[in-house]
């Protein structure tokens, strides 16, 4: 169960208080399952819609030659179910695995759907943070399609570093996961995007420490 501090972060329970969370667990027989590092969280097998209470899982496509590729990376509060996803051929498939030990709660997706009797607010609220859910994962899935569209590795890095850079408001910003994570985000190879970082840095297009990156202006 995500704390009252965690259940501000979540996208799902927006605008939802602590006591009418714990309700609607309570109504929807929520089923809580932990966790390790590796493990399969969700195939899209079900219309469950999960969300992360706490620790890290990374939303993957693997195509049809078992290509992998990272589609989102979920950290505390973060959603994931059949009917937020995007799929794209027939031949992919589609997985949440977990990256750091997590706890997460899965929601019978009909249940969110159907009005309880007294067509509380809570529902109400409920039923449009997912809608909204829905919007803005369109959105993300838009900003990765402009990411993976452009030819280079260069193109990619700089058409992503802008695209976090606007999300910051600033020309510094934090990347959201990894190097590793970062190449199977662009879906590229991990060399060859860390030699293309390397000639960023050494033309002063950006600079790094760590996670940090600051555009040049």
């Amino acid at each position: 169960m995500l704390s009252e501090q965690e259940l501000g972060k979540s996208p799902l329970f927006h605008d939802i208080s602590y006591q009418d969370y714990r309700e609607i667990l309570a109504c929807f027989q929520a089923v809580q399952r932990s966790f390790r590092p590796d493990e399969l969280i969700y195939d899209f097998s079900t219309d469950a819609v999960g969300v992360v209470e706490r620790g890290q899982a990374s939303l993957i496509r693997i195509d049809e030659e078992g290509v992998a590729t990272v589609l989102e990376d979920l950290g505390s509060g973060g959603v994931f179910g059949k009917t937020l996803a995007f799929a794209g051929s027939t031949g992919d498939s589609l997985e949440v695995v977990c990256r750091r030990p997590c706890d997460v709660v899965f929601i019978d997706y009909a249940h969110i759907l159907s009005r309880c009797g007294s067509a509380c607010r809570r529902h109400s609220i409920l039923v449009q943070n997912m809608l909204q859910l829905m919007a803005d994962k369109a959105q993300a899935l838009s900003c990765r399609v402009d990411v993976l569209s452009r030819r280079s590795i260069r193109e990619k890095l700089m058409c992503y570093f802008r695209q976090l850079s606007q999300q910051a408001g600033s020309r510094t910003f934090t990347l959201p996961f990894s190097l590793s994570t970062l190449a199977d985000y662009i879906a590229t190879d991990r060399s060859a995007m860390m030699r293309e970082l390397k000639r960023l840095r050494e033309e002063g297009s950006v600079r790094s420490d760590g996670r940090q990156f600051t555009l040049r202006q």
